[in-house]
């Protein structure tokens, strides 16, 4: 059995669209399958609409959690309770096709523990397709594990894999993808084209996708860290050697392009050099701030998300 997940939060003008491609789609997945809708503190009539898939149809389970807890802990709220032997996660915009998921399982079948799905053409506007496209390289490059470029939450991943996310790796700061690149195990990209979201407002928000993005580099590098030796690398060179400088001028009237400290004076540059030096230590304080503010966090051991109700056809037949 397969166990597919979808976060939905205020999805309720594409959430029919949604069970009618699921429905269509589920005779190509050769599985007996179970759908769990996870609603994460939806406003609108996205719960209403939910409902009345679960009264219909046995395969669907709905998750209620008891408020907006974000995308990553709704995801994880359906990894955490689903059933089956392998576990899909997609977006319920659509943006995901189900009808791609054939392809995803059967890289599954022949072994692989992983299948993750890289995108390519997006739809999205230029200057999100650019900061998507920034975001994915810098995480690779300054990451302490390899995450593959490009590749997003939609992905089928095996029992194995999932046990491990549940119980090995309990930290309240979730970003999944990361953590299932960090299982390691047998793993595979497939490519597809990312559909445009099917209607509705887009829920990810440019603040969201800045968090997000703020998770995943702070969540798997310690290069923010390092960042204070580098910036101290950089500027302490110069420093020295201005340094040298000054002391050679003094002794012998030693002059670099005809400049000489007393053709003019040296507040400006005094002053800009503070400023410099004190953005610099603000900064650094900001990167240690968030990882402290991390370690705050997850000491605490607060539960990343709070289930209120699980609705499914047992639950009406009662």
């Amino acid at each position: 059995m397969i166990s597919i997940v979808i976060p939905i939060f205020n999805e309720q003008e594409i959430l029919e669209q949604l069970y009618d491609r699921l429905e269509s789609a589920a005779p190509l997945w050769k599985e007996e399958y179970e759908i769990l809708l996870v609603d994460d503190g939806s406003s609108d009539n996205s719960l209403k609409i939910m409902r009345s898939f679960s009264k219909k149809n046995p395969h669907y389970r709905i998750i209620k959690l008891s408020r907006n807890f974000g995308h990553q802990p709704a995801i994880s709220a359906g990894i955490k309770n689903a059933k089956g032997d392998a576990v899909i996660i997609m977006d319920g915009d659509l943006q995901d096709p189900p009808e791609e998921l054939p392809r995803f399982l059967d890289k599954w079948r022949e072994g692989y523990h992983v299948v993750y799905a890289i995108r390519t053409k997006r739809k999205e506007g230029l200057l999100k397709r650019i900061a998507y496209k920034a975001f994915y390289r810098l995480l690779a490059r300054v990451s302490d594990i390899d995450i593959p470029i490009d590749s997003g939450d939609f992905c089928v991943m095996d029992r194995k894999v999932v046990d491990a996310l549940n119980i090995q790796m309990p930290e309240k700061i979730r970003f999944v993808r990361g953590l299932r690149a960090f299982a390691g195990f047998k793993q595979i990209g497939v490519t597809y084209e990312r559909a445009k979201r099917a209607g509705g407002e887009v829920k990810f928000t440019f603040r969201k996708l800045v968090k997000l993005a703020i998770d995943g580099i702070f969540d798997f590098s310690t290069f923010p860290l390092r960042l204070a030796t580098y910036l101290g690398l950089i500027i302490s060179i110069p420093s020295f050697l201005l340094g040298l400088f000054f002391i050679a001028h003094r002794i012998v009237g030693f002059k670099i392009l005809g400049y000489s400290p007393q053709d003019t004076p040296g507040m400006a540059t005094l002053a800009v050099a503070m400023f410099f030096l004190g953005g610099v230590m603000l900064i650094m304080l900001g990167v240690i701030g968030e990882y402290l503010g991390r370690i705050y966090i997850e000491v605490k051991q607060r539960p990343f998300f709070i289930i209120e109700e699980e609705i499914n056809h047992l639950s009406h037949d009662k």
